[in-house]
């Protein structure tokens, strides 16, 4: 870890159980694909419970460190969820006020995860989607810019840049450095663009493989991309990505059972995940498989996903 951020972890200890999870296999499809290895980083292990911590704490810490974030100053952003679970725990470890935007189909159990670490919580309509959380958290910063710290989680280098250096890292130490495949999604673009660019920078030939999510109300947490209103986040670099695969929601929540009948309760990220990993595997019949469980089943007991 950089020496700039050790000092600051080490003031709060509860930030240094961020990052650093383990690589689960997954042996759901070894009968089928007896020559696939599939691996997957369980995100839920971070504090906040998901994949969200590592670059909101990267934000945050690059904010106080450069004097963008000051204690007059009050944390701002929008999210579907997790990443506001992230910046209301991480902002109450570091003693700053946190105000989000999320849409008010958010789940209950996030919502309830915002607020029990002290944060404010602004809903937008559910029917207008993810988009319009995000417009409004902008709407609010250009009316008051002096008042708050907009993180902008989707334009903000240092969330890509987290996963550059921590995810991936982790990924090629825990394999060795020896995958063929990585897949993940967008949201922000974080995720896919720091683990494109360092694995591809290690070996130009592994494949980055991007799961798209049907239209709305769509898969929690990704972005579908193919609309001319999608907001299309910054700091993504689709030059990195090698494929896209398109995910219904029903198969998201199908490879959700699946998992959970083998053990792992992930929510409905990862099962897209899973299933973008089987259809890919299915064509190849051999390689080496990593992908991230991006939270925990549990974080879904409000919506369908497990009626």
């Amino acid at each position: 870890m950089d020496a700039k951020y050790r000092a600051i972890i080490e003031r709060h200890p509860a930030l240094a159980l961020i990052g650093n999870t383990p690589l689960l296999r997954v042996d759901l499809l070894a009968d089928e694909l007896p020559n696939v290895e599939i691996f997957a980083k369980p995100e839920w292990m971070n504090p906040g419970g998901s994949i969200k911590d590592r670059p909101v704490l990267r934000m945050l810490l690059d904010a106080v460190i450069d004097g963008r974030l000051t204690k007059e100053k009050t944390i701002l952003d929008s999210s579907s969820g997790n990443a506001g679970i992230a910046y209301a725990m991480i902002g109450s470890v570091l003693g700053y006020k946190v105000k989000l935007v999320v849409p008010e189909n958010a789940s209950a159990e996030r919502k309830k995860r915002i607020l029990a670490h002290g944060a404010e919580l602004q809903f937008t309509d559910a029917v207008l989607g993810y988009d319009e959380a995000l417009r409004e958290v902008r709407r609010q910063y250009e009316a008051a810019p002096d008042t708050f710290f907009f993180s902008d989680q989707y334009g903000n280098d240092s969330n890509w840049q987290a996963h550059y250096s921590t995810t991936a890292e982790e990924i090629l130490e825990q394999t060795g450095g020896k995958l063929t495949h990585v897949i993940a999604g967008v949201g922000t673009g974080g995720t896919i663009t720091g683990l494109g660019r360092r694995l591809k920078e290690h070996d130009k030939n592994i494949r980055v493989v991007c799961v798209i999510p049907d239209a709305f109300p769509g898969i929690e947490g990704l972005k579908p991309l193919e609309s001319p209103e999608d907001i299309r986040p910054d700091i993504l670099d689709e030059s990195v990505i090698d494929e896209k695969i398109k995910v219904t929601i029903d198969d998201a929540y199908d490879y959700c059972g699946k998992l959970a009948r083998n053990g792992v309760f992930a929510g409905q990220s990862s099962g897209a995940f899973l299933k973008g990993v089987h259809e890919i595997a299915k064509r190849e019949k051999r390689g080496r498989f990593v992908t991230v469980f991006s939270d925990i089943g549990e974080r879904y007991f409000s919506t369908r996903l497990w009626d």
